[in-house]
C-alpha cells in the first residue's frame, strides 16, 4: 500500500527527471502515479506538491542558495537539490509541521542519496524552519 512517502517520493523523482532534461516528465507524473499505486488524496498530495514546488522553484532555490556555506547550488547533488527543494516547499508553502517536512526529507535520502546527505539535508532544513518561524510563518 502506497504511503504518503511514496508520493513524496514520486515527487522527487519526477523532479529529478526535470533537472535531467526530460521535459515530458510532468506529463510522466500521473502515470508513475499509478504504477506507484498512489491513488486519491495521496495522489492529490502529490500533484499539490509538484506543482507548488515548480510553481516557486526560483523562490525555493534562493532559499537553499542563502543556508548554503562554502558550497555552491550547482555543486549540489541533483537528487539531493530536489529532496531540498521539497522541503523547503513544504516549510514555506504548506501546513505540514516543519519537523514532519524535515523527518520527511530525511526518510527520502535514506533511500536515495548518499548517508552524508541525510545529515546535510537535516542541517539546511532545520535552518530553513528556524528562520521561517522567526519571521512569524508556521507554513502556508
Amino acid at each position: 500500500m502506497a504511503t504518503i512517502t511514496h508520493a513524496r517520493e514520486a515527487v522527487v523523482q519526477t523532479l529529478y527527471a526535470l533537472e535531467q532534461g526530460n521535459e515530458e516528465a510532468p506529463k510522466q507524473f500521473e502515470e508513475l502515479l499509478k504504477e506507484k499505486k498512489i491513488k486519491g488524496q495521496k495522489a492529490e498530495f502529490a500533484k499539490k506538491l509538484l506543482n507548488g514546488i515548480l510553481e516557486h522553484k526560483e523562490e525555493i532555490d534562493d532559499i537553499i542558495k542563502n543556508h548554503l556555506i562554502d558550497w555552491s547550488f550547482d555543486r549540489l547533488d541533483k537528487v539531493d537539490k530536489q529532496i531540498l527543494r521539497l522541503g523547503v516547499y513544504e516549510i514555506k508553502y504548506t501546513d505540514t509541521p516543519f519537523q514532519i517536512a524535515i523527518d520527511e526529507a530525511v526518510k527520502i535520502a535514506k533511500n536515495f542519496s548518499e548517508d552524508k546527505a541525510k545529515s546535510f539535508i537535516n542541517g539546511i532544513l532545520d535552518k530553513v524552519a528556524k528562520e521561517n518561524l522567526k519571521n512569524g510563518n508556521e507554513g502556508g
